[in-house]
């Protein structure tokens, strides 16, 4: 039986197939199908098919309860990197400007230390995790949908850096759209290609909850990062926590989880280097994020130092602003 032929099929069918169907439609596209055809077609557009039977599907995939029929794969990176020490890092499409330094810094410090970063290449937390790992190292984005198609468009140019140096995959063939129901599919081979899941916000209903769920289920570790009580974003992953889920401060939690030593951390910047009033909004920021106009009030300095010392401050990359707020940069492993 055909791998390939199952998925194209399905691909025509708009089915959804784990296994060849015991039906007619399928016995008459299985006689005609040409797969050295096929596949041809496939390289030509640089993808790529592994069936479930072949030896280069992913282990910690194939021992999923439902594993896809097989991947179609998009990319430059070798399908080895599939069975590498890999996270998936989830959350919320609508994520605050926490959730997504957050997510940059754990992409990045957990790429750093070799670690692959798995995600949905979806907006808000998946994005800034693909981000931050291509920073460091690798990464792998999963698709709901056909694996020529870029969703959403807005990542058009991110699924480009990450088919330069990684690979883009998707149980569905070139051609299928997207669809609600096809995310929560997804999600299990989100869930299914990493060794632990780690959601960094969620509403109480979210998809990045199924995809925890999912790892639950086959017993692989879940991490949640905690968030202030009083938000939406975060009724999700702090519920997670109370039903005992591994809370994420840093890398470092979750590569202890990994049984992976961090590596070397950067040369730290010499704060003794700062001006006098980049010294003190550094500590300002490092108890809360903070507007410009409470970095002023707190300082009590002009509008036009605070202004200098926090551009002296982002580039040296100790200090970051999103949505009018500024913060301490997450610190690494």
């Amino acid at each position: 039986m055909s791998e390939l032929a199952v998925a194209m099929y399905a691909a025509q069918s708009g089915s959804h197939l784990l296994a060849a169907p015991r039906n007619g439609g399928f016995e008459a596209f299985r006689r005609q199908f040409d797969e050295p055809a096929c596949r041809r077609r496939l390289a030509e557009r640089s993808l790529r098919f592994v069936g479930r039977s072949e030896a280069s599907y992913p282990g910690r995939l194939r021992s999923v309860h439902d594993p896809p029929i097989g991947l179609f794969v998009r990319g430059n990176g070798e399908l080895a990197l599939l069975d590498l020490p890999s996270v998936a890092v989830v959350g919320a499409r609508a994520c605050s400007s926490y959730g997504t330094d957050v997510a940059v810094t754990l992409g990045r410090e957990l790429a750093r230390a070799g670690v692959v970063v798995v995600s949905g290449l979806a907006r808000g937390v998946d994005g800034a995790a693909h981000r931050g790992a291509l920073e460091a190292g690798v990464t792998v984005a999963v698709l709901g949908c056909g694996i020529d198609r870029d969703y959403p468009s807005a990542h058009a140019e991110l699924a480009a850096l990450i088919t330069a140096k990684s690979v883009i995959v998707s149980e569905y063939a070139p051609g299928v759209e997207p669809a609600p129901w096809r995310f929560p599919a997804r999600n299990r081979i989100v869930a299914g290609l990493a060794d632990a899941t780690i959601v960094v916000e969620a509403r109480a209903r979210s998809g990045a909850l199924i995809t925890a769920d999912l790892a639950l289920e086959e017993g692989r570790e879940v991490l949640a990062v905690p968030g202030e009580i009083t938000s939406n974003l975060s009724a999700g992953t702090n519920e997670l926590l109370r039903l005992g889920a591994i809370p994420v401060t840093s890398a470092a939690d979750v590569l202890a989880v990994l049984g992976i030593e961090p590596a070397p951390p950067p040369q730290p910047i010499p704060t003794e280097s700062l001006s006098p009033a980049a010294k003190a909004l550094a500590a300002a920021v490092a108890d809360a994020p903070l507007t410009f106009d409470e970095l002023i009030r707190r300082s009590s300095l002009e509008p036009a130092i605070v202004s200098a010392a926090l551009v002296e401050l982002e580039l040296l990359g100790l200090v970051r602003e999103a949505d009018g707020v500024y913060r301490g940069v997450m610190p690494p492993a």
